[in-house]
């Protein structure tokens, strides 16, 4: 069972540097149906239930022509978690992994991302399924699941460039 804040075994705590400024600005918040980090589901589903993001203006301009993709990428600032473990124990079996090498949101900047499905928009709310955040997580970013994506960009020469 996970718990709130404990260090198991074999896990490694750091003191975290100095918070520096990126720049970052919340765009909106996410509506989900939990509160409690131990109920929160550890991935979302595509059956899972139906979640709100509610984009702040000036930002909901921003929204235009994003109905025109089935799934898109959700970007959200995991407030609530930790960010000074480098090494994790998520099964709590006594073996352990580097934080990059886990999906788990204690992270160092805990950026979470979900690929969910989009199922409507609405003025500055959209209705999707498939995310896995505490209600009010705030919102970073919204993009089209890049899948899906087919740059309407003319192409560049990076865009061909492969491995030597």
């Amino acid at each position: 069972m996970v718990r709130l804040n404990e260090i198991r075994t074999g896990e490694v705590a750091i003191a975290p540097p100095e918070v520096s400024d990126a720049g970052l600005t919340y765009i909106g918040r996410i509506r989900t149906p939990w509160t409690d980090r131990l109920a929160c589901p550890r991935q979302g589903r595509a059956d899972g239930p139906l979640c709100r993001i509610e984009v702040f203006e000036p930002w909901i301009a921003a929204l235009d022509g994003l109905g025109e993709f089935a799934r898109i990428e959700v970007l959200y600032w995991l407030d609530a978690s930790r960010r000074d473990l480098v090494r994790q124990s998520p099964a709590n079996d006594g073996t352990t992994r580097g934080t990059f090498a886990l999906r788990s949101p204690v992270r160092p900047n805990p950026i979470g991302t979900s690929i969910v499905t989009l199922i409507a928009i609405e003025g500055g709310t959209l209705t999707v399924r498939g995310l896995d955040c505490l209600d009010g997580t705030p919102l970073l970013d919204l993009k089209p699941d890049r899948s899906l994506f087919t740059p309407i960009a003319p192409p560049q020469l990076g865009d061909y460039e492969t491995g030597a």
